[in-house]
């Protein structure tokens, strides 16, 4: 059976719903694949958090594999990060190389990985724009996209490489955001921008700001139908990954990411 590692440090409540939410659709058929291992960079006694989702993959027979990220040679992590960081997924490697897994899902995983790591794995990871988009956190994407008063925007997964966040897109899904409902909040936002600069209202509104709100709550929606979907897709063959490209069920290379926007639109 078709099967992926799953990488959390199972930091929020976030965490156990997106563990939640895969297992749901493995159990109700959506993906026909199965979690072979996942992998915490907290160990039981971490974070309450974290040992919920290492107790949930237990209790449904899932191995569980466990190195403190925090607790590992942390002088070394003070002196030399990325020293740092390739010797601690040297060790992460070690522990999960005996595992199959065709793709690594990062699940809340708040570590960079190691340049190896992502040679070594086929990794996929969620970034809150479309392929093409603004980069950087959610906030500064959606700061971007209201500076460039874009007309869409969208949430993509992609692979993750050693330049980070730069990794090729591997499947995506778009929304507009001008037109129709979204007039009025546009209005108000070219409204504030006369008597305010874009960094003041930063400021004064932050995250609270409509327009930008809305936009989040239309991407947030998405995340996880987007994560559900390209994994099924993967599973049932649709597309597939061999050095760092992408393929179709027919092995022909993609020349651009899969839309996943129609799959989306049914779940979101």
């Amino acid at each position: 059976m078709w099967s992926f590692g799953w990488w959390t440090t199972g930091r929020d409540h976030a965490a156990i719903d997106l563990f939640e939410t895969v297992r749901n659709a493995i159990n109700n058929g959506i993906i026909p694949g199965e979690i072979s291992y996942v992998f915490s960079s907290r160990e039981p006694g971490e974070s309450e958090f974290s040992d919920r989702l290492i107790k949930m993959a237990a209790d449904h027979g899932i191995r569980v594999v466990s190195l403190s990220a925090l607790r590992f040679r942390p002088d070394l992590r003070k002196q030399d990060r990325e020293s740092w960081r390739q010797t601690y997924h040297k060790e992460v490697l070690d522990k999960v190389k005996g595992f199959p897994a065709q793709v690594v899902v990062l699940a809340g995983y708040m570590w960079v990985v190691s340049p190896k790591v992502c040679r070594k794995l086929s990794i996929i990871n969620l970034h809150p724009a479309a392929p093409g988009g603004p980069v950087g956190t959610w906030q500064e994407v959606i700061w971007q996209l209201l500076d460039q008063k874009a007309d869409k925007t969208g949430v993509m997964m992609h692979l993750v490489t050693p330049e980070l966040d730069k990794g090729p897109a591997v499947t995506y899904c778009s929304f507009p955001i001008q037109g129709g409902a979204w007039g009025p909040l546009w209005k108000q936002f070219e409204h504030e921008l006369q008597r305010s600069s874009l960094e003041e209202i930063k400021e004064s509104f932050g995250e609270s700001q409509p327009l930008f709100a809305k936009i989040r709550n239309e991407g947030v929606k998405r995340e996880l139908p987007l994560i559900v979907q390209t994994i099924r897709s993967l599973a049932e063959g649709e597309i597939s990954i061999k050095d760092f490209q992408l393929y179709d069920r027919a092995g022909s290379k993609l020349a651009k990411p899969y839309d996943l926007t129609d799959a989306i639109v049914t779940t979101a």
